[in-house]
């Protein structure tokens, strides 16, 4: 019996060392991620705001000088707390709502609050103030808590309900009821664009005196021995009953705790083992995926559409679009890590066709939003991935959208040509035999287009950002943007040689842009060309390495040559003028860094690349999917050999198919090219 005892205990301590290992495993993922990374300056546009997965609330300090998400992270002066921002995207940011301020003294005079320290995690913010005032700051779901330290003698808070990012205000109505303001806020959309509302209620302790301030400001005056203060802040996209709810008050520590776990439930859905920097670089880039769309949905199923008007849903749903921005990248990394939230982000875009979706924003949007261009991809891309879509009930709103389409510009000739063939795409799914040859037909159209503006690159204007009207790009960029139909785009570039010499052209030259979307991914058309083995050298670099551009966000084509890595830890992250553009560019180091990115949206086809891990484990599937590299070396950037459950698939690609059934893939590196698997590409064609 003793020795029954001995191996019980034995066995029970094992347990708990594994069990404190794996709980050690999950606290190291979220203290691994700096969310100070890109909050300096234009590398970026990020903030290190208190916020929760995909919601739209989100606390940060108000800076001068401010980025577009009202912080600059080497900035001293703060004028307060704002309560909501879209991460990473530009037109000057949008949001800056409920401008919140402690202050000293019989009222506000009016000064910055100056900066001692700070440090922040996510779902957390903390910063201590020369006057010696601290705040910190926890937010859960549509929940936020500012928790303020005081020093002895007059205090107060102050309230700009009328505050906001690049003039983005319309209007608020605000009523005060004993200890809480409650109201909304309109504000313009990102861009301008559009016009959303947020619902809100601030809640203070007892005993405070408030005080007009302004046509939209209030003033709370605490008594003078008050030490602490817990304000808590509810908001809704619903209504003002909903954001009272959300304004109920709960303990800091739990607060906290919930937040930490979602972040962490969801952070630990990827594990990756190798370089301690180069995890926390990718935790960090991995956090930065996980902010937006924002749940508009209420517990109890209530959400406001895009008319305006209210609604009930059984399931959660999202608003707050940048898809032009990260449909190549940060919707297909949730697809394959996020399966049951990504089926309800794809019903959500589905949901704005019956109410009026425009491919900006209108008049009343639930909640912050940039764009919409291409969901039709996105949507059959989800179909061909399992994901359920009610094609039937928005068919015609679908159809009525692509007779919309410009077709004016070099630039939307060649988008406008990826839509129609998606609906080409849902025309299959749907039966319509007719209906998918009359798009494909249209779709094939963009040749045209092609060969009168893409094909010559001897006119002077090739090199010059938005030349003939484009958006943000460059002839030279945009004659790639065909993913759909690479077979196409070979034979009209004059063959695989004539197409492997323009690519080499295109990058050796560092004609690409890689601060921007229109070309991301233009690197992956070596799979097309004569070096697919370039293809891999190309996303090690971009990744991990430095790279030269010359072309930047501001429309302009610098002179000489800016050269630095794009992905780095800390503050000035990316390359100058690059935004993240809602996870678009984290995501690409996240795909990248997995070792596979998606062929063409639209086709649930994955392009493989020797990981930046040894090891990796994707939990988002429907079985684990183990992903490890043999031979793994700084140095060894090629593919030599690809096995999926111990046999050799001869292939440079995965379906996402494969990906969904779990088991393991080895990917063997080596320091030179390879020809493995170059008789076997996956190409895109019509």
């Amino acid at each position: 019996m003793q020795i029954f005892n001995i191996r019980l205990s034995i066995a029970i301590f094992l347990m708990s060392a594994k069990l404190l290992m794996a709980q050690q495993t999950e606290t190291r993922r979220l203290e691994q991620v700096n969310v100070f990374l890109g909050s300096s300056g234009d590398h970026g546009q990020l903030s290190p705001a208190a916020s929760y997965p995909f919601s739209a609330l989100s606390i940060a300090p108000q800076t001068y000088p401010h980025t577009h998400t009202g912080y600059e992270f080497l900035a001293k002066e703060v004028w307060g707390f704002t309560h909501n921002r879209f991460e990473g995207v530009g037109c000057q940011g949008s949001g800056g709502l409920l401008l919140i301020k402690p202050f000293l003294g019989a009222q506000d005079d009016g000064a910055p609050l100056m900066k001692v320290t700070e440090q922040a995690a996510p779902g957390t913010y903390g910063i201590s103030f020369t006057n010696g005032i601290k705040a910190e700051m926890v937010v859960n779901k549509q929940t936020g808590l500012h928790h303020y330290t005081f020093p002895q003698g007059e205090k107060g808070i102050s309230l700009d309900l009328a505050h906001s990012f690049n003039a983005a205000f319309v209007e608020e109505e605000h009523r005060l009821s004993g200890n809480t303001v409650t109201g909304w806020v309109a504000a313009k959309t990102t861009c301008h664009v559009g016009t959303y509302r947020l619902y809100y209620q601030i809640r203070l302790p007892e005993n405070v005196i408030w005080k007009k301030q302004g046509e939209h400001g209030v003033v709370a005056l605490l008594p003078p021995g008050l030490k602490e203060l817990r304000l808590v802040v509810g908001t809704s996209s619903v209504d003002e009953r909903h954001a009272a709810e959300n304004a109920q008050e709960a303990a800091p520590s739990s607060l906290r705790r919930e937040s930490e776990q979602a972040w962490e439930s969801l952070l630990g859905q990827i594990e990756v083992l190798g370089d301690p920097d180069r995890q926390q670089l990718f935790y960090s880039l991995l956090y930065r995926t996980l902010q937006s769309p924002y749940r508009i949905s209420e517990q109890d199923g209530t959400y406001r559409a895009i008319d305006g008007k209210l609604y009930r849903t059984e399931q959660p749903t999202y608003h707050g679009w940048a898809i032009w921005d990260n449909y190549k990248t940060q919707l297909p990394l949730l697809s394959i890590a996020y399966p049951a939230l990504y089926g309800d982000i794809v019903s959500a875009i589905a949901n704005l066709y019956p109410y009026g979706k425009k491919d900006f924003a209108g008049p009343t949007e639930p909640s912050n939003t940039v764009r919409t261009e291409h969901a039709v991809v996105v949507l059959l891309d989800a179909a061909k991935k399992g994901y359920p879509v009610d094609f039937v009930s928005i068919k015609d709103s679908l159809l009525a959208e692509a007779d919309r389409l410009d077709h004016t510009k070099p630039d939307r000739a060649l988008e406008s040509a990826y839509d129609l063939w998606a609906l080409a795409g849902i025309g299959n799914l749907l039966g319509d035999d007719k209906g998918a040859r009359d798009y494909r037909a249209k779709a094939l159209q963009y040749r045209t287009q092609w060969n009168t503006d893409f094909k010559d690159l001897t006119k002077r204007d090739v090199d010059r950002m938005s030349a003939r009207g484009m958006y943000q790009g460059t002839i030279r960029q945009y004659r790639w943007a065909v993913p759909f139909d690479v077979k196409g785009l070979v034979e009209l570039a004059g063959g695989k040689s004539a197409f492997t010499r323009q690519l080499d052209d295109f990058f050796d030259h560092h004609y690409f842009n890689r601060a921007n979307e229109p070309d991301m991914q233009a690197q992956m058309l070596y799979y097309a060309s004569d070096k697919p083995w370039k293809y891999q050298q190309l996303v090690h670099q971009l990744a991990v390495d430095t790279v030269i551009q010359h072309y930047f966000n501001d429309n302009s084509r610098g002179i000489g040559s800016h050269i630095d890595r794009i992905y780095k830890n800390e503050p000035k992250a990316y390359i100058r003028t690059m935004d993240d553009d809602a996870g678009a560019m984290s995501a690409w180091f996240v795909l990248t860094a997995i070792g596979m990115q998606q062929a063409c949206v639209g086709e649930p086809i994955y392009y493989l690349n020797v990981p930046l891990f040894e090891r990796i484990v994707l939990k988002g599937t429907n079985k684990l999917f183990h992903i490890r590299v043999e031979n793994f070396s700084p140095e060894n950037h090629y593919i030599k050999r690809v096995t999926l459950n111990g046999k050799d698939i001869n292939k440079l690609w995965i379906s996402h198919a494969e990906l969904q059934a779990g088991g393991e893939l080895v990917i063997t590196a080596a320091k030179e090219p390879q020809s493995y698997g170059q008789d076997a590409h996956w190409i895109a064609r019509m």
